[in-house]
């Protein structure tokens, strides 16, 4: 066999592990919320700064229109969000947080601290976790077309 195809010598299957094993961390705490990690992630982008078009949010989650609107319907039924029509441009969609998404942010504030306790044998310290996600942006960076 050759080594560079052992599972064990694959990052790749390191990262996807870890990922899944990250989201899968994530669901207890964001069920509460009535979150599923994917939406998450938007509102994160959108607590951070709110009315912000369709491709400015799929541009920062990295992901494809195709993947996001989906996201966005289930959300908006949900009340979390508003989607508009551009008014320069009716081919774009504006993206605005409802009352309910603008609460939720408090709901959600301890999220991050408890995701970081639920290391369970070695939490990573302050320097190892800016060390990860120093290569990991490095990683993205090289990666991304």
């Amino acid at each position: 066999m050759y080594d560079q195809l052992k599972l064990d010598n694959q990052l790749c299957f390191r990262l996807y592990t870890a990922s899944r094993l990250v989201t899968q961390a994530y669901r207890p705490l964001l069920e509460p919320l009535g979150l599923t990690y994917p939406q998450y992630l938007v509102m994160m982008v959108l607590w951070e700064q709110d009315n912000q078009l369709v491709g400015d949010i799929c541009r920062r989650l990295m992901l494809d229109t195709n993947t996001l609107t989906p996201l966005l319907q289930r959300m908006e039924k949900e009340g979390l969000v508003v989607r508009t029509r551009g008014i320069a441009d009716g081919r774009q969609t504006l993206v605005s947080l409802t009352r309910k998404g603008i609460h939720l942010e408090e709901k959600a504030k301890d999220v991050p601290a408890c995701m970081a306790n639920c290391m369970k044998e070695e939490p990573l310290s302050a320097e190892e976790a800016r060390a990860a996600v120093g290569l990991l942006d490095t990683m993205i960076k090289s990666l991304k077309r």
